[in-house]
């Protein structure tokens, strides 16, 4: 039930969640120059590589258009390229620089310590299950 006495939707915690850890984010990426919509892009890139603009972007929770002003963004500052397909010549893949790769090691710290101060009041047992909550939220969304 929405909107009932018992307290916010759940919708409207996932958002209020969502809007400071994108606000921390945003701050903790700064000094090296990019925005947490960027950061989001770079991590997908490092967890697969190579992947098409379209596939980028679905991963990275942007439309196509903000991905493509992105990727731009992060090409002229070094930190992906594009090449051909193999597979597919007209599709162009895109791929991380070293340069990104040194960028998301020297923001991971900070990173991961926002991530901890977030469920650090959960025990390891219930930080599991809100994780498996997440997924499982995601999932019957997607």
């Amino acid at each position: 039930m929405v909107g009932t006495k018992t307290g916010p939707s759940l919708l409207y915690m996932v958002k209020q969640v969502e809007l400071v850890v994108r606000s921390h984010l945003d701050e903790l990426v700064k000094p090296a120059g990019i925005t947490a919509l960027q950061y989001t892009a770079l991590t997908v890139l490092e967890r697969h590589d190579g992947l098409s603009a379209a596939q980028l972007a679905r991963d990275s929770f942007v439309t196509a258009q903000s991905m493509a002003d992105l990727v731009r963004s992060l090409e002229s500052r070094g930190l992906i390229r594009r090449e051909r397909n193999p597979r597919n010549r007209r599709e162009l893949l895109i791929l991380l620089t070293d340069s990104a790769r040194e960028l998301l090691a020297g923001v991971a710290g900070p990173v991961r310590e926002l991530e901890e101060r977030m469920v650090r009041e959960l025990t390891a047992h219930q930080e599991e299950q809100f994780r498996q909550a997440l997924g499982k939220a995601w999932h019957a969304l997607s």
